[in-house]
């Protein structure tokens, strides 16, 4: 019997002037939107960051650049993969934005990751550049030299982004690039990059829908760490839903945004910095989202118009005292988005601010955005909003039937936005989705009778730390390489900083092991925020009677 999809109740509760369906021929690439907003606002400022500004006009010319030398001294081809390892500072969008104006494929990999970490994301998308600050090179040495690298493009927190003078009546022939082939491995300087690619004659990349734009790494829903295949149509299609749901807000060429999640992460990613390009508007880069006091003080020089969030840093922000002298007159859209927002700290953030907290939802696969609250209804109210233009979610029980509204189920997605599947991993392609072609979030919800969605609880084990996804698998898998330990079982548990924290129990092998020696072999081979907060000691673990470790049981400890 064919299965009657859920009514779509969400589209009453519509603007009556938003579409019900986008037009996914707004933009061919994201290099289309790219160049029309260099053509439309070029003296604008497109980046800030520690008072150093960029035009739109001194962005496309450092971008064609950047591609230049990628194509022209690299020699590398459309579809090639380009690693980024940068916090934010303004050397990330010139390469972000370069890189896919030569047609290649962005990588985007956390700056904090240990080799390990780093290793396993060159190796498995084969990337053939990859940009990082001067100093990880020589902490990464072993890993940058063994992954065969044309370039390792290098670049310092406070190195300047002088615009070089064109020299496009070079020759075809190669030129000087300031590439050094160093032991282990071939280096350049950002500098020497921009500088090289302004002697040739920038040569666009015919690019489409269906071009790979992004790599973007993930747990997805099996905790296994894999790259969500993001075409230029999947970025662009959620920009245009994303665009009249904020234009009634959002005045284009005239607001000012502010990125303190890391532009690594897909929702600043996707919802700061390319929806700040697409308006013509001003993107303030945070470089160190934990230093507040610093953030104080950019938000005293700068008002902000759309400032997004999770519930940590809204939490942690309303803590601090000064926080409630900024001015916020200039502020009309806070976002939260990552994970729940509390309804505490959402009520304190609308007396202090004057402006509600927008809690929406997504997640990589689907270049993020899935659900938002409708414009004109604004207020938290413990939900996740409805789905955006051109999206259906259905909710589904465990064999893939749709639920009755007011239900649980798990959250399935269908829209232009979602990814066609992971790179290079077909099996996990197919887990994620249904027979009949939704993305599985592994995420619980309910619908309510008026068509929106609220979060109940995550299907899988994902611990969510300040917004970020921590996948227990991999924390086990880590500490299983010990010596000293003979098993361990990892959980989150709830955490009053950031939300959520790891926990891990451990069953010794060497008695002579302490928390600090596990505590240190984790710091070694995971990223900070992958780091247990609690490590307990047991005698045993529990298990089924095939021998898994039962998570559910160690809850209970």
């Amino acid at each position: 019997m064919r299965r009657k999809p859920m009514e779509k109740l969400w589209l009453k509760e519509y603007p009556i002037e938003m579409p019900h369906e986008i037009d996914q021929n707004f933009y061919t690439s994201i290099v289309d939107m790219l160049e029309k907003s260099f053509a439309q606002y070029p003296e604008n400022i497109a980046y800030e960051w520690m008072g150093v500004c960029l035009s739109y006009k001194e962005l496309d010319e450092l971008t064609r650049k950047f591609a230049s030398y990628l194509t022209t001294e690299l020699g590398l081809k459309k579809k090639d993969r380009v690693g980024i390892m940068l916090p934010n500072i303004l050397q990330y969008p010139v390469a972000l934005l370069g890189i896919l104006r030569a047609g290649m494929v962005v990588v985007n990999i956390n700056p904090q990751y240990t080799q390990r970490e780093l290793k396993q994301n060159l190796e498995d998308s084969q990337a053939s550049a990859l940009v990082l600050l001067e100093d990880h090179c020589a902490a990464h040495e072993a890993v940058l030299e063994a992954a065969g690298l044309r370039a390792v493009i290098v670049t310092t927190i406070g190195e300047t982004l002088d615009v070089p003078e064109d020299h496009t009546d070079a020759a075809d022939s190669k030129i000087d690039s300031g590439l050094e082939s160093l032991v282990p491995f071939p280096r350049v300087k950002f500098k020497d990059v921009l500088a090289a690619g302004g002697r040739h004659r920038f040569k666009s990349v015919p690019l489409n829908s269906e071009d790979l734009a992004f790599l973007q790494y993930t747990g997805g829903t099996t905790g296994v760490p894999k790259a969500a295949q993001l075409l230029h149509g999947n970025i662009t299609a959620n920009l245009i839903q994303l665009r009249p749901w904020m234009n009634g807000a959002m005045e284009p060429g005239k607001e000012c945004a502010i990125t303190i999640l890391p532009m690594y992460h897909i929702l600043a990613l996707t919802c700061i910095c390319l929806l700040s390009l697409s308006f013509g508007n001003k993107n303030v880069l945070v470089s160190n989202s934990r230093d507040l006091t610093g953030l104080i003080e950019i938000l005293k020089k700068q008002p902000i118009s759309l400032f997004v969030g999770v519930n940590t840093l809204f939490n942690n922000l309303l803590n601090i005292p000064e926080f409630s002298t900024l001015d916020f007159t200039k502020l009309k859209i806070t976002l939260g988005a990552g994970s729940s927002i509390q309804k505490a700290v959402a009520n304190r953030w609308k007396q202090t601010t004057g402006i509600d907290i927008s809690e929406a939802y997504g997640l990589t696969e689907a270049a993020p955005s899935c659900m938002f609250p409708p414009s004109d209804k604004p207020g938290w109210n413990g939900t996740v909003g409805v789905p955006l233009p051109s999206t259906s979610v259905a909710l589904r029980d465990d064999n893939n039937n749709d639920v009755r509204q007011g239900e649980e189920g798990e959250i399935c997605v269908k829209g232009p936005q979602v990814m066609p599947g992971y790179w290079k991993k077909p099996e996990e392609t197919k887990k994620a989705f249904t027979p009949d072609g939704y993305l599985k979030t592994g995420d619980i919800a309910i619908m309510n009778e008026s068509g929106y969605f609220k979060l109940v609880d995550r299907k899988k084990d994902i611990i969510l730390v300040s917004g970020f996804n921590v996948y227990p698998t991999e924390i086990e898998a880590v500490l299983a390489l010990h010596p000293g330990i003979l098993e361990c079982g990892c959980i989150g548990v709830p955490d009053e900083t950031s939300g959520e924290a790891a926990k891990i129990f451990i069953v010794k092998s060497d008695p002579a092991l302490s928390v600090e020696d596990v505590r240190q072999f984790c710091k070694s081979n995971l990223t900070g925020y992958k780091v247990p907060k609690h490590i307990e000691f047991r005698d045993s673990l529990p298990k089924s009677g095939v021998g898994k470790i039962l998570r559910k049981e160690l809850r209970n400890l």
